[in-house]
């Protein structure tokens, strides 16, 4: 991802073929679950570009997303989420691994809905939080308990989560799992939508 915007097209991975989207993906679940690693292999499996969107506004912000929570609060960094995320989800087809919190608006809500299909990446908790407590790059988790704090974010976001149009439960297993997963997925829902 470079300040100027998304990630270059990638070469398509083999494997079967698969439509180009002509909406944008967006990857929506806890931090943790593996948007932006399992959004960049779905990006490169289905020949768009990626865009994670906490890269997106530390670009926009030339800061780090710890660096707006400490000097900005986190009213500041929703408020520029939801700036870049409008900006991302008004443009050409992507896939987009937002932000954990980015749900919570509700205008990025409804151009999710409008411009978008949305697929909510689902994990158990207990494996969520144990990725995230190898890294100390989380404001929201900063001190606390990260399977506590986890469980009361899910508490208020999962039945935001739960509007998206396709949910993949994704755990332990290979990001390349979770792509094929997601893949299958996406193919049933838009076959169901041509339908209609």
């Amino acid at each position: 991802m470079t300040a100027a915007g998304p990630d270059p097209i990638p070469t398509p991975a083999p494997g079967p073929v698969i439509p180009r989207p002509v909406r944008t993906i967006a990857l929506v679940g806890l931090m943790g679950v593996g948007k932006s690693t399992v959004g960049r292999r779905l990006a490169h499996r289905i020949d768009l570009p990626f865009v994670d969107g906490d890269d997106a506004i530390e670009a926009a912000a030339r800061m780090t997303v710890s660096e707006i929570f400490a000097q900005l609060g986190e009213a500041e960094f929703r408020a520029g989420e939801a700036r870049v995320m409008r900006r991302l989800l008004e443009g050409p087809p992507i896939v987009l691994a937002t932000g954990g919190g980015a749900i919570l608006n509700a205008e990025t809500r409804g151009l999710m809905k409008a411009r978008a299909t949305s697929v909510w990446l689902r994990a158990d908790l207990k494996v969520v939080a144990a990725r995230v407590q190898r890294r100390d790059t989380r404001p929201l988790l900063r001190g606390k308990d990260p399977l506590v704090a986890l469980s009361a974010m899910a508490e208020v976001r999962y039945p935001l989560y739960a509007t998206a149009d396709v949910t993949v439960d994704v755990g332990a297993g290979a990001h390349g799992q979770a792509v094929e997963a997601i893949l299958a997925a996406l193919t049933d829902y838009w076959s169901r939508e041509s339908e209609t």
